[in-house]
């Protein structure tokens, strides 16, 4: 499999602190990536610079052999989903089209319904509800469908079932890899629960103290 993006010679730093070193990474078209590790490990920076919210303090990374960077035609290609996501003040329909409406794109609505089918939300019960009438996991679930909509092709999780119950940390599962299988896009996913990223994921990053400390298969995880 190619190679999708390419971090090399990364040092993300804060406030002279630092806080990621990693010396090559790569992650393939196609596959799920777990990230893992203790809270200060460095996933959620690394998500960061892969988001391209923010330039590494050295190093490069490179998004199918081209230069990255904050502000790159390339951003429209990566989304990320945050632990805690936003919704506009709108109706569900309008969160989950928005993308597609600053892009231009045709045939919203059947791409929107499409989009809320794969997270488990039925279109006909909530495509017209309310930013403030869903409960938090169906609005983890709006929010994830809103980035599906638009096909990246590098979408990233920042732990994505944390406060969720069992059934919508399914469904964000099932929603997981839909977005490999159906929309073609990479996956790469920060989470704590481990038993939860190891059925998801191809191969799990662990980090600490910034550092990538080792690669695990998931066949070869226990």
């Amino acid at each position: 499999m190619s190679a999708l993006v390419v971090l090399d010679h990364i040092r993300q730093r804060y406030s002279d602190r630092t806080v990621l070193d990693i010396e090559h990474l790569e992650f393939a078209e196609g596959t799920i990536s777990g990230l893992a590790g203790p809270n200060g490990s460095g996933k959620s920076t690394l998500l960061c610079l892969l988001a391209l919210l923010e330039p590494p303090a050295q190093g490069t990374i490179t998004f199918l052999g081209r230069p990255a960077h904050p502000g790159s035609a390339v951003t429209r290609q990566v989304s990320l989903l945050v632990q805690e996501p936003y919704l506009l003040k709108r109706t569900v329909f309008a969160n989950v089209a928005y993308g597609l409406r600053i892009r231009g794109k045709n045939d919203i609505p059947a791409k929107v319904f499409r989009a809320l089918e794969i997270v488990g939300l039925d279109p006909g019960v909530f495509a017209r509800r309310q930013w403030f009438e869903l409960s938090g996991g169906e609005v983890q679930r709006v929010a994830l469908a809103a980035r599906l909509v638009i096909k990246p092709k590098l979408l990233l999780m920042d732990e994505p079932t944390a406060s969720l119950d069992a059934k919508s940390a399914e469904l964000i599962h099932q929603a997981a890899l839909s977005a490999r299988d159906e929309y073609g896009a990479s996956l790469v996913v920060a989470s704590h629960d481990m038993p939860w990223l190891k059925t998801l994921a191809d191969h799990i990053h662990y980090l600490d103290e910034g550092r990538l400390v080792r690669t695990v298969q998931h066949s070869e995880e226990p």
